[in-house]
């Protein structure tokens, strides 16, 4: 089997439960941090609807840098609406599943470096990229996500079973 089809159905996964969690999210409660020094909802949705579009940048380039010497930041234009939140994760998870089932295992097996201001902060295999700095870290926030939504009496979606406000046993 190769890395790209043993990879496909849990990234499937993931971006379902992904979706299923961010569309829950109402408008009303985009500017919520549960402490001065949290992300907002507002961060949270649109850092997780962005982050399956680090597959595409994983597999099509040698290297990222992420605050390049000499060069204004690529600015993101974050939704302020869960539709458009979703538009964006729609995209972003498309574009991903398609760098995904066309990249070879010679591919996934090749170094990705991750820069900042010239200096490399980590170098790794592409696979380990997306299964560490994409999937995992992905379900880390939204798992704080979820936390978030439990502090605001938004039901949590069972993600990998059912959770305390989808009990079906």
């Amino acid at each position: 089997m190769s890395i790209s089809a043993a990879l496909l159905p849990e990234y499937d996964q993931e971006m379902a439960n992904l979706r299923k969690t961010l569309e829950r999210i109402p408008d009303d409660k985009f500017d919520y941090k549960p402490h001065p020094r949290s992300n907002s909802v507002s961060w949270m949705m649109n850092h997780l609807a962005n982050i399956p579009s680090w597959i595409t940048y994983t597999m099509s380039q040698d290297s990222l840098d992420i605050a390049p010497a000499g060069v204004q930041s690529v600015q993101q234009h974050p939704s302020s609406t869960t539709a458009g939140v979703l538009e964006t994760l729609d995209k972003n998870v498309a574009a991903g599943r398609k760098a995904l089932e066309s990249a070879s295992d010679q591919k996934f097996m090749e170094p990705w470096q991750l820069l900042k201001t010239g200096v490399v902060v980590l170098t790794l295999p592409r696979v380990a990229v997306v299964r560490s700095m994409v999937l995992n870290h992905m379900i880390h926030h939204r798992a704080q996500l979820t936390v978030y939504m439990r502090l605001n009496d938004i039901p949590v979606p069972g993600l990998y079973g059912p959770s305390a406000d989808e009990q079906i046993f």
